[in-house]
């Protein structure tokens, strides 16, 4: 495996931007190609085996780019196809963002409840859930759904009255509950991060799934000798399968940077 090579990162839509921001600011030297599947979106309202044919079409593209690792930035994909893509690709490390963020969880409760906030479908799937009575039997895990967290976090609306608001009404019976903990069970939500501290309160940990995957990424790379090494410039491609100039409004605010260009591909089955 080179070193050199690009990791590949991929999503439903923009979500799994916010997994690639943090990536490219954890590891600065690393080359990405992050793949959108916008002509499918949203993954949550499919059946696992459906997700798991769309997620195996992008994954199969990524490694046409010779790619040395690939990030699932997709909650939806990480809890219903991991294994089937960590067996399609057996010579590339595959990881997910469900089992970083359970074990960040896991690590920072103090023994009372962690919070899972998610899109309803994560939520149904049961994984984070799974997984932290796996890592953390002791603690109690309370799932909420925040679906209209998705809609604010693509129109820019992270701040104000409005996010605070739909914030408060999802998230205020958790505060008088004892929550220490919450998991960020959505790749959108890091953008309402701090509202939705606001509104837990400034006692509970913020677990971020981008952080924590991020982090996750950069011990394996560096446990396998596949960090590039600094020097040379730095190359970060954008691909989606539809609607590109949309794609490339809403990159570049969950990116927090220009986006020169949003190249269109097309995933054949």
């Amino acid at each position: 495996m080179n070193p050199g090579a690009p990791i590949g990162v991929f999503d439903s839509g923009v979500g799994g931007l916010t997994v690639l921001r943090t990536l490219i600011e954890r590891l600065p030297h690393e080359h990405t190609v992050y793949l959108g599947d916008t002509a499918r979106v949203p993954y949550g309202t499919r059946s696992g085996e459906v997700v798991t044919r769309y997620a195996l079409l992008s994954a199969r593209h990524l490694v046409s780019h010779d790619i040395k690792a690939l990030v699932v930035a997709c909650n939806t994909v990480s809890a219903h196809s991991l294994p089937a893509l960590q067996e399609a690709l057996p010579t590339i490390p595959v990881i997910g963002v469900i089992e970083p963020g359970a074990q960040t969880a896991a690590a920072r409760t103090r023994g009372g409840t962690i919070a899972v906030l998610g899109t309803p479908s994560t939520i149904a799937s049961g994984a984070y859930q799974a997984a932290l009575g796996r890592l953390a039997p002791l603690a109690r895990v309370v799932a909420r759904a925040c679906p209209l967290f998705v809609p604010l976090a693509e129109e820019g609306w992270t701040e104000g009255e409005v996010p605070r608001l739909v914030a408060e009404r999802y998230l205020a019976d958790l505060r008088r509950s004892g929550v220490d903990t919450a998991v960020l069970g959505c790749t959108h939500y890091p953008l309402l991060a701090r509202t939705i501290a606001e509104a837990l309160g400034r006692e509970v940990a913020i677990v971020d799934s981008a952080e924590a995957t991020a982090a996750a990424l950069s011990t394996l790379l560096q446990a396998r000798g596949l960090l590039r090494p600094p020097g040379g410039a730095v190359r970060h491609r954008t691909l989606c399968t539809d609607v590109p100039e949309r794609f490339r409004t809403v990159a570049e605010r969950f990116l927090g940077r220009p986006v020169e260009s949003v190249e269109l591909v097309d995933l054949a089955f």
